[in-house]
Parts: structure tokens; C-alpha cells; sequence
């Protein structure tokens, strides 16, 4: 509304006219009291009149995510916030005295906490005590490591606000983090809502248990909460100069989803760590994981854990140590990766194994869950006629260890015999209890760490066809990342490859990959690689990436119409840094050679980036292929498909009853 004294607001026609303020050339405010549902703010001057109808949800959630996922577990007594409300609904939450709590609600809590010069946070007592921290703000003032913190309940999950008391710079940190889980759970607040450099540098930063992936991998529900979060920071600190969002593995995800999800409603830039695209798409080649593994572990040809890469497409050693074993020798597979089909896959097998899960009533309602990611997100992947959710996964056609044979690591028997025997899994309603590792108390005689009960064998073994329902109603969905997002982005990793770490390095080009595929640009994108070896990590460049990323802010903010690739500051292109983070080598060509032909450029020849079983299958580095174009083996071998192999009639017939629909045509 602009300065005319005669203008007036109305809420459901109620003047709240004094809520207003004069801000820049007009005036801004906040109108409270609306009422749950429909509501109507209307601006009237002299004969001029504007009306908007709004939506008020309530603070419990949802918006746009569905029907609450139930049971669910409550955790605000020990998050500190005190028991959750009784609502008195029949229902499958955490009973409390006097009632239900299915929405697990519970007061807002504001406190003070002090930094101490220990380097822990301290209730704030009446008087400065002895051992306050102080802090150096970007303009060079220093002030006591006070910090002002709101903790609550949004949409079901605990949140938290933190800034300094006396300086905070309007600047605002969005922390998001990773891990792997089934849902059902409220979750905790991480240690990330606390970070001490961020809070000393005058960011406020927003949290939720709801943007954690150890909480859940709905980022549907994820994204919405974070616009809940989002909003009522405005609504109770005013509009920040600009939100960036920061957060490792998951925490990555989620930025890329929502970058492209929500534009700039949630966060302005993004600082994804350790990053994938998405976690939707890596369940495609991480399903296959124990699959390869039991059938190398099986074969004296494949002894040598060093070879394995050939099959799995990620790194192996033969030093590295097995978790399982306690030996030298592993892969990503099994290092990284091992745990997560049965959590993905299999109804019957969680690792969530809260004691709170007891005291639900009635007894035994976490048995009455489907333990699965695809019913996490039933409400996307659909549910079929068992009452199973469906299911993307799918490995028909997929010649596994193609690129080997092609290379000439493999023998054509090999190769046959491996695409035979490797198998698939089955449907969720067929399968059974895991074994040892996963059920403690099968170890050591049920040893099963391949899953081998829930997978199809023989030989051949049968592939696995993907529920097309599901695959069509995930690729719209949101949750896969497609490469369109506008905002800056600074995608940030240690090089862990030789640690056999699950966040393997290609996947940052993976989502540049997208972005080129989408709209041919990836300008807003830049890689960073810190160097790990040979000891692990060292040197963190997120400050450095935080100090980039409020240049490139300033620009947005001073020449809008340049928009977002053209007003990166000089700091804001692909580098790569040693173990003690001083630059190796920046600029556009510091990466050649990864999505593009041209020799390797400096950062690329400094760390080498490996794939998965499916690019060993012949699949793109971007990944995301649910379910693979089927082209007739004699037509792959017209196309010389295997290199040099040319097959003899009996072994063009192998492969005929190994792949009796086609074989993958991913070109």
C-alpha cells in the first residue's frame, strides 16, 4: 500500500489498518488473527479497493502434503519442550495422561544460551559469567556469544530459531541434514541448529527435525515444512536479506529439491555437501548392490576386492578394512552402502529401534507398519492391489558388467554367467525377516548379509519389472531432481573416494548433468573438491563457500537484472583445494574431461571419479533411469554393442534366455 493516510486494510472486514508501517515507498505489516480456513485482506483507498483470499492452516500441518503419516512417535519431552498435548483423538500416537497426542504438539519454549569459552552453550544466568565467549562479526565488532532461541512444533516436527542476541546481520542460515530412515518418528533437533561459526558471523539459522532425512525421506512433507519454518521466521523476526541453505548428504537433497520445488521461498543460494541429486533415483543402482556382492563373494574370480569395481562401477581396495569382516579389503558396497536395500526394500525390517515404540497403545503398533521407503511415500508411489506400495525398482535388461566385457576385464562367459545368476529382488509381500547383520539376535549362525532370502536366484534368475504406476507417479512427483533450479549454488565435498565412502564424487556432476539436460545451463552451479588423503578430512570450505555466496548475494541484490549467472562474483567458479584447503587449480576447464570429451582438466586429472553398476551397464552418468528402453539382443549385437565379442550361436542364445524381453538401450 502506498503513503496515503486515507488507505485502510481489512481483515474479514476488520480494520488492521495500525499494523502497518511505513517501509521503503510504502508500508508493510503483519496481519495476525486470521482465522483457521478462509480469509479475505482487503486494501481500500478512496474508491480503489484490492481483495486477496488466503488460506490459514493451522500450525500442525498439512498444507499440501497429505493426510499425517500414523503411528508416529513423539519426542518432545525429551527434546525439552515437556510432554506433547493430549488432543483426545482416537488414534495411533503416543499416548500422554488424559489423552492422545496424534499431532505430538507442544508449547513454544524461548531461552537464552550463552557460548562458553569451552565450547559448549550454557543457560544464560542473570549476570555475565566468567567463561562468555565473544565473537568478531563481519564488520569487525566484537560482542558476547549470546544467542536468542525459539523452539517448537511445526507440522508435527520440532524446530528451532537461533541468532545473537546483539548481532545478528539480517542474513540467514537454513540448516538441513542427512541420514537414512522410514518415517513414523518426530525426530531431533541436530547439533546444526547451534552452529557456532554461522551464529559468530550473525547468521540466524532455522531448523526443523522435518528437514532431516535420519527423520524421514518425504521430502514432499520436507519441503512444506520447510516453508512453514520459513514463514514464521518472517512472521516473528521480519524478512532476511537473503537465506542460504547448507547441509551434507541428505541435507544436500533437500536443497536441490526444493531449490527446484520452491524457488526462492524457502532458501536464496545453496551450499549442498557431500551431495546426490536426489535420494529417489539412488535406489536404482544401490539396489543392486547385494546383488553383485553375493555373487562375487560366491566366485573365487572375484578375491580380489579390487577388481570389484568392475561390476559395481564404485570404488574397491584391498586394503581398506571391511566393517563386517574386520579384514583388509571392501568396496562402496559394502562400506557405504550395505543396510540399506533391506531398509529401502523389505516391510518387515527397520532399524528404528526406539524403546518409546513399547509404550505405544495398543501393544505392537509399530509391528503394524510397512517398513519400507516405498510406503513412507505411499501417498506418491500408490499402493496395489496387495496393499503393498509400489515399487520403482527394476533390473530387467540390465546387462550388468557391460562396460567390463567391453573392455575386455571380462570374459563373454563371465559375463554371461554373472547377468545369469545376478537375480533381483522380490515383491514386498513376499518377503521375510532379514538375518544376521540386521537382526542382531539371528547372529552369528543366520548370517545373511546379502539379503539372499528376499532375492530371486537361479539361473537364470529372474529380473525384476518396476510398478510403471509407481515410476510415472515419482518422475512427476517432485522428488526426482530434473535441473531446474535458479538460484547459486556452491556443491561442496571432501574427496572420499578412497575412504569407500557411500558419497561418491561423480554424483555432484550428476546433478549438473540435469541442469544441462534441463535448459542447457548449469552457470549457477559451481563444483568445489577439498582433497581428504591420505588421512581423511581436514579443512571445511564452508566459510570460505558462505563468504562467496554473500558476495554473489550482493550482486543479485545491486544488479537484479543481471540475474543469477551473471552477477557471480570472481571466487565463484569450479576449483578444487589440497587436504589444508589453499587452491590447486579454478576456472571454467578445471573439470574437463567429466561431461565433455575434452582432455582432462586440472581438477580432474587431481580425482578420479568412479560410477555405479548401472553406468558399468551402460547407463548415463546423470542416472535416474527407472526402467530402461528394450532393444532384441540380435539387434544390440547388429549394433556392436559388445565391442569385439562377437557371439557364437550358442552363446547368442544364452543371452536370448537371460534377457527374453531385450537387453538395455540407453543410447
Amino acid at each position: 500500500m502506498d503513503g496515503d493516510a486515507r488507505a485502510r486494510v481489512l481483515r474479514n472486514g476488520e480494520d488492521v489498518t495500525e499494523a502497518f508501517e511505513r517501509s521503503g515507498k510504502g508500508r508493510t505489516g503483519l496481519v495476525t488473527g486470521l482465522r483457521e480456513g478462509e480469509n479475505t485482506i482487503t486494501a481500500v483507498a478512496g474508491r480503489h479497493r484490492k481483495s486477496i483470499e488466503l488460506h490459514n492452516h493451522p500450525i500442525q500441518g498439512p498444507i499440501f502434503s497429505g493426510e499425517h503419516q500414523y503411528p508416529f512417535l513423539c519426542k518432545t519431552e525429551r527434546s525439552g519442550l515437556g510432554p506433547p498435548k493430549p488432543d483426545n483423538q482416537d488414534g495411533q500416537g503416543m499416548r500422554v495422561e488424559g489423552g492422545w497426542s496424534r499431532d505430538c504438539f507442544a508449547p513454544t519454549v524461548n531461552d537464552r544460551l550463552y557460548r562458553s569459552t569451552d565450547g559448549t552453550y550454557k543457560p544464560m544466568p542473570a549476570e555475565r559469567p566468567a567463561d562468555m565467549a565473544t565473537t568478531t562479526l563481519p564488520g569487525g565488532r566484537t560482542v558476547d556469544f549470546v544467542v536468542r532461541r525459539e523452539r517448537g512444533v511445526i507440522n508435527r516436527f520440532l524446530y528451532s530459531i537461533a541468532m545473537l542476541e546483539d548481532g545478528y546481520t539480517g542474513r540467514a542460515v537454513y540448516r538441513f541434514d542427512g541420514g537414512v530412515a522410514i518415517g513414523h518418528d518426530q525426530g531431533t533437533i541436530g547439533g546444526g541448529a547451534l552452529d557456532a561459526h554461522q551464529l559468530g558471523q550473525g547468521y540466524a539459522i532455522m531448523y526443523s527435525s522435518g528437514t532431516r532425512t535420519s527423520t524421514h525421506y518425504n521430502l514432499i512433507l520436507g519441503g512444506e515444512t520447510a516453508l512453514m519454518v520459513k514463514e514464521r521466521f518472517i512472521e516473528r523476526y521480519g524478512q532476511p536479506l537473503y537465506t542460504v541453505g547448507v547441509g551434507a548428504s541428505g541435507g544436500a537433497i533437500q536443497q536441490y529439491i526444493y531449490g527446484q520445488n520452491h524457488g526462492t521461498r524457502v532458501i536464496d543460494a545453496a551450499i549442498p555437501q557431500y551431495s546426490y541429486p536426489d535420494m529417489v533415483t539412488q535406489t536404482i543402482h544401490v539396489g543392486d548392490c547385494e546383488l553383485l556382492e553375493r555373487y562375487m563373494d560366491r566366485h573365487p574370480r572375484w578375491a580380489k576386492w579390487d577388481d570389484r569395481t568392475a561390476l559395481i562401477g564404485m570404488n574397491a581396495s584391498d586394503t581398506v578394512a571391511n566393517p563386517y569382516t574386520g579384514r583388509p579389503g571392501s568396496d562402496e558396497c559394502v562400506n557405504g552402502w550395505r543396510g540399506l536395500t533391506p531398509l529401502t526394500m523389505n516391510p518387515l525390517w527397520t532399524s528404528n529401534n526406539d524403546p518409546e515404540w513399547q509404550r505405544m497403545d495398543p501393544p505392537g503398533v509399530k509391528d503394524t507398519v510397512q517398513w519400507t521407503h516405498w510406503d513412507d511415500l505411499r501417498k506418491v508411489y500408490g499402493v496395489d492391489k496387495t496393499g503393498y506400495a509400489r515399487s520403482t525398482w527394476d533390473n530387467v535388461g540390465v546387462q550388468y558388467g557391460l562396460e567390463a566385457l567391453t573392455d575386455g576385464v571380462l570374459t563373454p562367459e563371465e559375463f554371461l554367467d554373472l547377468n545369469a545368476q545376478a537375480g533381483s529382488w522380490k515383491e514386498a509381500a513376499d518377503m521375510v525377516q532379514e538375518g544376521c547383520p540386521f537382526v542382531p539376535s539371528a547372529c552369528p549362525a543366520d548370517l545373511d548379509p546379502w539379503s539372499a532370502r528376499n532375492a530371486h536366484q537361479g539361473d537364470p534368475a529372474p529380473r525384476r519389472t518396476g510398478d510403471p504406476v509407481a515410476i510415472r507417479n515419482v518422475l512427476r512427483s517432485g522428488l526426482v531432481f530434473g535441473g531446474d533450479i535458479d538460484i547459486p549454488v556452491i556443491d561442496w565435498r571432501h574427496y572420499l573416494e578412497e575412504e569407500l565412502d557411500m558419497h561418491n564424487a561423480h554424483q555432484s556432476f550428476a546433478s549438473r548433468k540435469r541442469m544441462l539436460d534441463h535448459d542447457g545451463q548449469a552457470g549457477n552451479q559451481v563444483i568445489w573438491f577439498t582433497d581428504a588423503r591420505p588421512d581423511g578430512p581436514e579443512f571445511d570450505q564452508t566459510p570460505e563457500a558462505l563468504k562467496v555466496i554473500d558476495a554473489w548475494m550482493a550482486n543479485i541484490r545491486k544488479y537484479p537484472a543481471r540475474g543469477v549467472i551473471k552477477n557471480k562474483p570472481p571466487q565463484a567458479v569450479d576449483r578444487c583445494f589440497a587436504t589444508d584447503g589453499t587452491e590447486i587449480a579454478a576456472g571454467p576447464h578445471v573439470w574437463d574431461g567429466v561431461l565433455d570429451r575434452r582432455a582432462p582438466g586440472a581438477c580432474t586429472k587431481r580425482f578420479p571419479l568412479y560410477g555405479t553398476a548401472r553406468t558399468v551397464a551402460g547407463g548415463p552418468i546423470e542416472g535416474g533411469v527407472y526402467k530402461c528402453r528394450l532393444q532384441p539382443v540380435d539387434r544390440a549385437i547388429a549394433k556392436g554393442l559388445y565391442g569385439s565379442w562377437r557371439p557364437t550361436p550358442d552363446q547368442r542364445a544364452r543371452l536370448k534366455q537371460i534377457f527374453p524381453t531385450g537387453v538395455c538401450d540407453y543410447r
